[in-house]
């Protein structure tokens, strides 16, 4: 099948569009609380707005992304967009990485040259992989699926296609939020030459709950009861009515805004202000990938094709690699994981970042694969010198 060469050219029309819509904003009455409890504050997103509307450059971002070698192929009957960098490195390892919602692949932008030329970045050459960062269907510059049955088990294989069909008969896989539900699937399936696997949302939780748990369970027994209690009530509505909440991100870039920056404040590493770890040009340059492309609908219908997802354990018997991020939604034990997946190879809580740990902290981030990888590189070293 081709691989068809591609580049990102936003006509100056939908960037005029924007602007003129941003300048006629209609914004709701402030919140009647102090806090965040009832959703993003008036007054950040008025801000966020304000800078999108008379500073943000769209260019700036389309120049850095047209940098790297992008391309497009029909898998499925669907147009898959993807960037495919590759290492200067001999024998760098094949990785294909995979975003989440509200994410895209800008959340790995700060991450490319840490792992692809990672002799410049504290690292050492054997640690080097070759990328290959698609994009969700129905998110970003791919295709939008016209018909139901877009599930983790189709995108996991698509995958899969995708790396066979650029070379890569043996590759690595990694993910976080639905990047970790897809990469975590093709786990399970143990699809031919994915050879490990790394998340960092591991999906492990018991079923049931355990009836007398450790102090470290309970912080985490505890984080899944208020994601479900108080968090997940997005999720509910894009599982249940995509179609609905799509009309207004469609229609309205603030709303748009709002409806990513509350997640990008909620669960990153930031006390509940993302300003704290996101300039709003990182902001503005995810939220883009929303507004730009009209995805808001059909990024929401992943949702929709996963009813009653949890974090509930999905067994794994490849190898497989985990980091705990401090900020992110749930921190399970190590036990938990350890049940989950039968070879699991590399388990580390990193220091800080959250639910975006890429795009938090790149190169804390960056580091957990090298260290995670390079250890997997090693036990394959010594079976192999053994046999």
């Amino acid at each position: 099948m081709d691989i068809t060469p591609f580049r990102i050219e936003i006509p100056q029309s939908d960037l005029e569009d924007l602007r003129q819509r941003l300048s006629a904003t209609r914004f709701p009455e402030r919140e009647t609380v102090v806090d965040s409890a009832q959703g993003p504050q008036l007054e950040r997103v008025r801000k966020l707005v304000e800078y999108w509307r008379t500073q943000y450059d769209w260019r700036r971002l389309e120049t850095r992304l047209n940098s790297y070698p992008q391309f497009t192929t029909e898998i499925d009957g669907v147009e898959i967009h993807f960037l495919h960098i590759r290492s200067k490195h001999e024998n760098a390892t094949p990785m294909v990485m995979t975003h989440g919602w509200p994410g895209s692949i800008v959340e790995f932008l700060d991450v490319i040259d840490p792992l692809v030329n990672p002799t410049k970045h504290g690292g050492h050459a054997e640690e080097a992989f070759h990328l290959v960062l698609p994009s969700i269907p129905g998110f970003g510059f791919s295709g939008k699926p016209t018909e139901k049955g877009w599930n983790r088990t189709r995108i996991g294989r698509a995958w899969d296609l995708l790396m066979k069909r650029l070379g890569y008969f043996e590759y690595v896989a990694q993910g976080g939020d639905w990047g970790s539900v897809i990469t975590t699937e093709m786990g399970r399936l143990k699809l031919e030459g994915l050879r490990a696997i790394h998340v960092n949302l591991p999906f492990v939780a018991p079923v049931p709950f355990p009836e007398n748990p450790t102090d470290e369970e309970k912080v985490a027994i505890a984080q899944c009861i208020l994601f479900a209690e108080d968090g997940s009530f997005y999720h509910h509505l894009q599982t249940t009515r995509p179609q609905t909440i799509g009309y207004s991100l469609a229609d309205s870039p603030a709303g748009q805004a709002a409806w990513i920056y509350e997640k990008l404040a909620a669960w990153s590493d930031s006390n509940g202000v993302a300003e704290n770890v996101f300039s709003y040009d990182q902001m503005l340059d995810n939220i883009m990938f929303y507004w730009l492309t009209n995805t808001g609908a059909s990024s929401a219908r992943i949702y929709a094709e996963h009813p009653g997802l949890t974090f509930a354990a999905v067994p794994v018997d490849i190898p497989v690699a985990v980091s705990v991020f401090p900020g992110e939604i749930y921190t399970p034990p190590k036990e938990w994981a350890e049940r989950a997946f039968s070879n699991m190879f590399y388990w580390n809580r990193a220091a800080k970042g959250g639910h975006f740990a890429a795009f938090e902290q790149p190169q804390v981030f960056a580091a957990e694969i090298r260290t995670a990888f390079a250890k997997f590189r090693s036990a394959q070293d010594v079976t192999a010198a053994a046999d």
